[in-house]
């Protein structure tokens, strides 16, 4: 006979293993960001310091009425800029000292200066509206340049540009002042080689340069991504077009620098829009389009 601990034994029912999935857990994407060291690493921080040594000089060719002196002192702060960051990145010397004063250079040489300049050749007339655009660009560059320093000490790298750098919207601002001044000197304007059409839309420039300085101090703070050159490498194995899109470019530059420049910068500055405002309208119609699928589906329950 069976027991009734062997019938137990039999109709129970075993328990089953929970098998355990491991589901990945989406999280952010962090870049590693290089070790920021504390101190001080010379070399650098001399061109850092040249960087806002320039600045400063453009501050007073600008009082002094000068404008083509400050544009050109500007140009050289822009060297500076790209080389302080190439040099600290090859020899392994970033620092948040670095980062610091670099902000700090970035903030006289391409906030304080270009608003200086412009203020003194065109927005001293307006009065305290000029001064309200002076101060708002200047405002701009500065909150732009506290939150690079946040996202980069957070470990936030983006592979692009949130807003648009201060470099680049001074760099229009100075490409600009040293077309007009071709355009004002007349005598001057035969022995120096301009794009006629471009010369002849200065004026146009001239006018509404308040509105666009009011425009690129809201990109500068805006979320719009801007491509970044720092990781461009040009030992790296590249196309013949890209190769010789940049042998025309240099011949551009060389023939027509001013104006050339001014080009590139403004391109720059609007490339920003061209790429985010269609991502903008395509994310908007599929939210539109999700939410029509959602109200067709409760309909039909």
């Amino acid at each position: 006979m069976k027991t009734r601990k062997s019938i137990l034994r039999r109709t129970t029912l075993k328990p089953k293993r929970i098998r355990v999935v491991k589901v990945p857990i989406r999280v952010p994407i962090k870049f590693k960001i290089e070790e920021l060291k504390k101190g001080i690493y010379i070399l650098p921080s001399l061109f850092t310091c040249g960087n806002m040594s320039l600045g400063i000089l453009s501050i007073f060719s600008s009082i002094n009425g000068d404008f083509i002196m400050a544009a050109w002192f500007l140009i050289g702060a822009l060297a500076c800029d790209i080389l302080d960051g190439r040099i600290a990145r090859l020899t392994n010397t970033t620092s948040i000292f670095g980062m610091q004063l670099d902000s700090l250079s970035d903030l006289v040489s391409f906030g304080v200066s270009p608003a200086v300049m412009m203020y003194m050749l065109i927005l001293k007339d307006m009065e305290i509206p000029g001064i309200a655009i002076a101060v708002l660009f200047v405002l701009c560059a500065a909150l732009r340049l506290a939150r690079f320093n946040v996202l980069a000490q957070s470990g936030e790298i983006h592979k692009h540009f949130v807003g648009l750098p201060t470099p680049a919207s001074a760099g229009l601002i100075i490409s600009f002042v040293l077309s007009y001044q071709l355009l004002a000197r007349a005598e001057q304007s035969i022995n120096f080689k301009t794009i006629p059409v471009l010369i002849s839309l200065i004026p146009q420039f001239l006018e509404v340069m308040p509105v666009i300085m009011i425009v690129l101090s809201f990109l500068m703070v805006s979320n719009i991504p801007y491509l970044s050159f720092k990781k461009f490498k040009l030992t790296k194995v590249r196309t013949i077009e890209l190769f010789a899109m940049l042998i025309v470019l240099i011949i551009l530059v060389v023939v027509y620098p001013q104006n050339t420049i001014f080009i590139l910068f403004s391109i720059y500055a609007v490339s920003g829009l061209l790429f985010y405002v269609p991502q903008i309208i395509i994310k908007e119609r599929s939210r539109r389009k999700l939410g029509k699928l959602e109200k067709a589906e409760e309909n039909d329950v």
